[in-house]
């Protein structure tokens, strides 16, 4: 049986039913739904080949040629899809919703499952997601220097009942030259944007929604252009905390680092901080000497988020004498309330 849903319908099921994509390697590594499995029709060289037969031969012989590379994998393919969804009912995609899925959903049908097919494939959820984007969010900006435990104080806000995402912990990277330290690898940006519009269905779109203050880049990852330009023109809590205590934070964290992780994070910026500068910081990481290496990284850092912070609209200023993020915490949803934000 083969039951054609919408995307609503099919992420609802993927709460409780395996998904099979049926696109090449390739495509999934670069951006998947979350609950997706691969289970690819072709590899990514067969992928090529028949597509090279479409544009050079025309539609029939590449049908021809993808059923000849079909055919001998049926059997192994109802193996792997019995494995994976024992009760014989999956959620099934590829790229549009076309031949891929089509013959996969024809064959796990044939064999006795009841498959729910994706009606306009994988890039009808890339338009669902999307949309989440341009969607009015009641967005509230966390800001402030490097080190002022940003990213601690949002996941206190959580426990205090509000509404956050973790931006940084959705790209696997810190925002910074070293922000990849001690990091997994990161999403493509296509993933990333999949993993963030996910994190935005699950909110209540009538509450406030707290995020961090980042530049357009995570590391490697990209923000959507136009949830990053909506965040811009969001009310914004900038927390300014002591620059000792911000250098005293940092330092106890990185004094666990390999020194060469470090070294090379200055490298990195060695154009901004200048060569005397950067000679420094690499001293003082030979040396252990970490309060030092972050006194003089900060110089830049302290810099580029005075200009991060000047396109934005409204912005509000809260000094802070401590660096625990429950405490500052508790003290910036009362400076919200104060303010009528929330």
């Amino acid at each position: 049986m083969i039951n054609s849903i919408t995307i609503d319908e099919f992420l609802q099921k993927a709460e409780k039913l395996p998904v099979l994509d049926a696109r090449a390697p390739k495509e999934y590594e670069a951006g998947h739904i979350l609950q997706a499995q691969s289970f690819p029709i072709f590899s990514d060289d067969e992928r090529a080949i028949v597509g090279t037969s479409y544009k050079q031969q025309g539609h029939d012989p590449a049908v021809l040629l993808g059923l000849d590379l079909f055919g001998p994998k049926m059997s192994q393919f109802v193996k792997e899809a019995t494995k994976i969804a024992p009760d014989k009912e999956v959620l099934l995609h590829c790229w549009r919703g076309g031949m891929r899925s089509g013959a996969m959903a024809w064959l796990l049908s044939f064999a006795g499952f009841k498959v729910h097919l994706l009606q306009g494939g994988y890039k009808a959820y890339r338009h669902f997601i999307q949309e989440q984007f341009i969607r009015l969010w009641p967005i509230l900006i966390l800001s402030g220097f490097t080190g002022s435990g940003k990213t601690d104080i949002l996941s206190y806000l959580q426990k205090f009942g509000q509404q956050t995402i973790d931006l940084e912990g959705l790209a696997n990277h810190k925002g910074s030259a070293f922000g990849s330290i001690g990091m997994p690898q990161q999403p493509t940006t296509e993933q990333f944007e999949n993993l963030l519009g996910s994190e935005l269905l699950k909110l209540d779109p009538q509450q406030a929604l707290w995020l961090e203050d980042e530049s357009v880049t995570i590391g490697r990852v990209k923000m959507p252009h136009e949830f990053y330009t909506y965040m811009q023109q969001r009310p914004t809590i900038v927390i300014d905390v002591p620059k000792q205590l911000r250098v005293q934070k940092l330092a106890h964290e990185y004094c666990r680092t390999d020194k060469a992780i470090l070294e090379t994070s200055i490298l990195k910026i060695k154009k901004r901080l200048g060569g005397l500068a950067t000679q420094e910081a690499l001293d003082a990481i030979a040396t252990g000497d970490m309060e030092k290496m972050v006194e003089i990284a900060l110089t830049y850092y302290d810099k580029a988020y005075h200009y991060q912070l000047k396109p934005k609209q409204q912005v509000l200023t809260l000094p802070l004498q401590s660096i625990d993020p429950e405490e500052n915490a508790q003290q910036i949803l009362s400076f919200a309330k104060t303010n009528n934000l929330i």
